[in-house]
C-alpha cells in the first residue's frame, strides 16, 4: 500500500510539472529539443545499437564508459565505488567484450580490475557509441565472444571557415560536478579539434543513509589535427591525456593515479576507383600508468604495533595498427577486408613499508625509484574479410571470416607458466540473413557466429595454460519501424566451450557452459507530444560441467518510461524493475567478480525535465531514485572494511540523487 501511494504521489508531481509548461511555445520554429534518453537507446538495425553520448540521459549523466553502457539493455555494471565499474554484457565480462576508442585499444593495468578499459572513457567527449551484439562481426579484433563496443569521434569536414562545438556543466547531489568542452575550428583544408572533461564527486550515501567510500576526481583532454584537402581525403593526428583518483569501497586500497597518454595517426581515402571505395590506415600507442595505495584516500589501520603502507604501480603499453579496405567488386556486393596488429606489455612494481606506531608516517615511499619487473607481453596479428550481398532489394546476406595469431611471453620468475611462452591460433566466423518485408515496416534477421577468445592477462595470472574459450551462438530477431511504434527484439542462444571460470578470485579453469537470453525495446508515440518507452533484458546461464547455474548472470530487468516533449519543454519518468536472482554459484565467476549470494529484486523510480530557451541552449534536471531506496545490483563486489565508514556486505547504489545540467552548442 505504501509503495502504491508513493507511485501516485510521483505521478501527481509529474502532472504538476506538465501543467506548468507552456505548449504554445512549441510553435516557435527554431526551438529544437533533443529527446532525453530515459529507458534505453533503440536497436534500429539488426544487432546494432547506436547512441549519441552528448544527448541528455537518465540516470545522472555518466562519468565513464561503464557507467554509460549500463543504460543499454543487456548491460550490467560491477560497482566498486563511484567510478571505474566494470561493464558486463549478457553476463559476459572482461575481454569477452571488445572495446575500442577511436579504433584504439586501451588496456588497464590493475590485477584487480581497478582500471578496466572503460575507466579511460569519458563518454561526452565522443560523438557516437555503437554496440554490436554477439559474434556478428570480424572487423574489430578477435575474441568478441559477447560483442563489440565502439567509442568514436567523427569530425565533419569544414565546407567553409567556422567554429563549432559544445560545452556543458552538470551539478548534483553528493558534490557531483562535471564540466565538458568540445570545440573545433577549421576550413576546407583542415581542422583543429580540442576537448576536455572533468568529473568530480564526494562519497555518496545509499538509500539506507550509509556513506559509501566512493569519491573521485577524473579529467581528460584530447587534441586532433586534421588535414582535409578534398572531401575524400583525411589525415588526422591525435593526442590524448587523462588522469584521476578514485576511492573504492570493495577493496583495501584506492586508485590515486589513472594516467593515460597516447597518440594516434589515421589516414583515409574514399572513392578511389569504382570498385575500391575506401582505404584506411591507423597506428597508435597508448600508455597507462596506474598507482594504488592504502593511505592517500583513507586512514591506515595499525597491525601489531606497526602501520603498513602499501603502494602498487602497474603499467601497460599498448601499440597497434590496422589497414582496411572497403571494396565493391560487383553491384550489390560489399567486401571489407584488412589486417590488424596489437602488442601490449605489462610490468609491475610495489612497496610495502612497515612503520612503528610511534613514528607512523608514509614519508619515504618513493615508488618511482624502484625498478619495474617485466610481467607478460602479448603479440597478436589478425586478418579478416567481411562480405555483404544484396540478394534482392528486400533481403541480404552478411558473413565474415577471421584468423588471429597470438604469441604470449611470460617473463615472471614465479607462478603459473613462469618463464614460458606459447603460440595460439584463433578463428572466428559468422553468417547472417536479413529480410525486409514489403507490405510491413518489419525486418527479420537470423545469424550464426563462432568466436574463439584466448585467455587474457588477468586469467593467465591464475593459470597460464588455460585453453581458448569458444562461443557458438545463434541470434534471431525482428525490428518494427512503424510511424508510431518502434519495436526491436533480439534472442540468442550460446554454447560456450572451454569457458574460463574463476573461483574465489585466485584460480581459474575451463568448463562448458550454455547461455540464452533476450532483449526488447519499444517506443510508442502516443497522442500529442506524449511518448512511451520500454525495454526488457533477460539472460540465463548454466555451468554444464558442474551441473550448477553459471555464475555472474544478471537477473531479469525491465524499464518503463513515459515522456512529454513539445520541442521547448520536456518531461519524463522512468521506472526500473529488477527481479530477484536466485540462480547463483557462490565463490565463482569471472575476473570482474564472483557470485556473493542470492539478491532480492527492487524498483527504482526517477524523474527528469528539460527546457530549451533557444535552439542552442538546453537545461535538464533530474531526480534519480526518487524514493531513496536502498538496493544493490546482483552483479556486484563485496564491500571491504574501510576505516571511518560503516561496514557493508555489498557496495550499495546511491540514494536519492538530484542533478541539473546545462548544455550550450555553438552550431
Amino acid at each position: 500500500m505504501k509503495r502504491k501511494q508513493e507511485i501516485r504521489s510521483a505521478v501527481a508531481a509529474l502532472a504538476a510539472l506538465l501543467a506548468a509548461s507552456s505548449p504554445a511555445l512549441a510553435a516557435e520554429e527554431n526551438a529544437r529539443l533533443e529527446e532525453v534518453i530515459v529507458t534505453a537507446p533503440p536497436m534500429l538495425d539488426p544487432l546494432i545499437v547506436r547512441t549519441d553520448p552528448k544527448v541528455p540521459r537518465q540516470p545522472v549523466p555518466a562519468q565513464d564508459g561503464g557507467d554509460y553502457l549500463k543504460g543499454i539493455p543487456g548491460f550490467s555494471l560491477a560497482r566498486k565505488g563511484g567510478s571505474g565499474g566494470d561493464p558486463v554484457f549478457r553476463g559476459m565480462a572482461g575481454s569477452r567484450l571488445n572495446l575500442l576508442m577511436d579504433g584504439e585499444n586501451v588496456l588497464g593495468g590493475c590485477a584487480g580490475r581497478m582500471d578496466p578499459p572503460t575507466a579511460y572513457v569519458f563518454p561526452e567527449s565522443y560523438d557516437r557509441i555503437t554496440v554490436l551484439k554477439g559474434p556478428q562481426t570480424v572487423r574489430y579484433g578477435g575474441g568478441n565472444v559477447a560483442g563489440t563496443v565502439l567509442f568514436e569521434r567523427k569530425t565533419k569536414r569544414f565546407a567553409e571557415p567556422a567554429v563549432r562545438g559544445q560545452a556543458s556543466a552538470m551539478f548534483g547531489s553528493f558534490g557531483r560536478n562535471d564540466q565538458v568542452a568540445d570545440l573545433a575550428a577549421g576550413a576546407p583544408p583542415g581542422y583543429l579539434r580540442a576537448n576536455g572533461t572533468r568529473s568530480d564527486a564526494n562519497d555518496y550515501v545509499d538509500g539506507g543513509g550509509t556513506r559509501i567510500h566512493s569519491s573521485f576526481t577524473r579529467w581528460s583532454g584530447s587534441l586532433a589535427l586534421g588535414w582535409t584537402p578534398d572531401i575524400d581525403t583525411l589525415a588526422e593526428l591525435s593526442i590524448n591525456r587523462s588522469d584521476g583518483q578514485a576511492a573504492y569501497a570493495d577493496r583495501t586500497v584506492d586508485g590515486v593515479k589513472f594516467e593515460r597518454s597516447g597518440f594516434g595517426l589515421r589516414l583515409e581515402r574514399n572513392r578511389i576507383t569504382p570498385w575500391l571505395e575506401k582505404v584506411e590506415f591507423q597506428a597508435y600507442r597508448n600508455y597507462v600508468d596506474h598507482v594504488m595505495d592504502n593511505f592517500t584516500l583513507r586512514p591506515v589501520q595499525p597491525t601489531n604495533n606497526y602501520t603498513y603502507y602499501l603502494v602498487s604501480n602497474p603499467d601497460r603499453t599498448t601499440e597497434g595498427g590496422r589497414i582496411a579496405f572497403d571494396l565493391a567488386p560487383a553491384p550489390g556486393v560489399k567486401l571489407a577486408a584488412g589486417l590488424d596488429t596489437q602488442r601490449n606489455a605489462h610490468t609491475l612494481r610495489s612497496i610495502v613499508k612497515a612503520v612503528p606506531l610511534a613514528s607512523a608516517a608514509a614519508g619515504g615511499i618513493d615508488i618511482a625509484s624502484k625498478a619495474r619487473m617485466p610481467d607478460m607481453t602479448f603479440d597478436n596479428t589478425g586478418a579478416y574479410a567481411e562480405l555483404s550481398v544484396e540478394l534482392t532489394s528486400l533481403d541480404r546476406l552478411i558473413g565474415g571470416l577471421r584468423k588471429d595469431w597470438l604469441s604470449v611471453n611470460n617473463e615472471k620468475t614465479s607462478g603459473s607458466g613462469a618463464g614460458a611462452s606459447l603460440d595460439e591460433q584463433n578463428r572466428s566466423a559468422f553468417l547472417r540473413y536479413e529480410r525486409d518485408l514489403a507490405a510491413l515496416p518489419l525486418s527479420l534477421f537470423v545469424g550464426v557466429g563462432r568466436a574463439e577468445r584466448p585467455a587474457d592477462w588477468w586469467e593467465r595470472n591464475r593459470d597460464f595454460y588455460l585453453k581458448p574459450e569458444v562461443n557458438s551462438q545463434l541470434d534471431i530477431g525482428l525490428i518494427w519501424n512503424g510511424e508510431r511504434l518502434h519495436a526491436a527484439l533480439s534472442l540468442f542462444k550460446s554454447a560456450l566451450d572451454d569457458y574460463i571460470l574463476v573461483r574465489n578470485n585466485n584460480t581459474a579453469r575451463n568448463i562448458d557452459a550454455r547461455t540464452q537470453g533476450a532483449e526488447l525495446d519499444l517506443a510508442w508515440r502516443l497522442a500529442g507530444f506524449w511518448r512511451a518507452n520500454g525495454s526488457l533484458a533477460w539472460v540465463r546461464g548454466d555451468n554444464k560441467t558442474d551441473a550448477v547455474p553459471l555464475a555472474q548472470m544478471p537477473p531479469l530487468e525491465a524499464r518503463v518510461g513515459l515522456g512529454y516533449d513539445d520541442k521547448r519543454y520536456a518531461l519524463g519518468a522512468m521506472l526500473r524493475l529488477v527481479a530477484a536472482q536466485k540462480r547463483v554459484h557462490p565463490g565463482y565467476g569471472t575476473i570482474v567478480g564472483q557470485d556473493y549470494a542470492e539478491t532480492p529484486g527492487f524498483a527504482v523510480f526517477s524523474l527528469n525535465a528539460a527546457y530549451r530557451p533557444e535552439k542552442r541552449v538546453l537545461l535538464t534536471v533530474g531526480i534519480d531514485n526518487l524514493f531513496d531506496r536502498r538496493y544493490a545490483e546482483h552483479i556486484n563486489l563485496a564491500g571491504s572494511p574501510v576505516p571511518g565508514f560503516d561496514p557493508v556486505a555489498r557496495v550499495y547504489e546511491p540514494g536519492r540523487n538530484l542533478w541539473t545540467k546545462v548544455s550550450f552548442a555553438l552550431d
